[in-house]
């Protein structure tokens, strides 16, 4: 079994949403074989927690927008360090970077087939790791100039 086109198309559409709020690391996973409850999963992550929220409600406006789509359920919201929107043929789970992680969804689901994904969401692969970088660099300048 494979995702519906249905499920593609949600998934497209979040991804281009999420990557248009500048999410981190928009990796899609057909997981139509493993499980029974869902097609596809999204997993896309920021820095911060008003970012993630930022990225949850523009895939959720985005959905009912463009493809007149609601979320089942909507977990997480009060934190914002993972918040999960489940529209019954997708799963979007947008992660703080911390938790992203911590948790590891990819190595869950690395088995299963990779979403081809828009190419702007696919430009999003590797910023959560530049962004650590330049926040480790920032971090590493401010305490060299309280030193001085």
């Amino acid at each position: 079994m494979t995702a519906t086109d249905r499920s593609l198309q949600l998934i497209n559409t979040a991804a281009q949403a999420a990557a248009d709020k500048l999410a981190h690391d928009v990796i899609a996973y057909d997981v139509s074989d493993v499980l029974s409850i869902t097609d596809a999963f999204l997993l896309a992550s920021a820095p911060n927690d008003r970012q993630v929220k930022a990225i949850v409600d523009e895939i959720e406006e985005r959905l009912l927008k463009e493809l007149g789509a609601k979320p089942v359920r909507r977990e997480g919201d009060r934190e914002a360090r993972w918040v999960l929107l489940d529209y019954v043929d997708i799963v979007v789970h947008v992660q703080h970077s911390e938790e992203r992680v911590f948790y590891a969804l990819e190595r869950l689901w690395k088995d299963c087939p990779e979403i081809e994904l828009p190419a702007d969401a696919r430009a999003t692969r590797g910023k959560a790791e530049e962004h650590a970088k330049l926040q480790a660099a920032e971090e590493a300048a401010d305490l060299g100039g309280e030193w001085r």
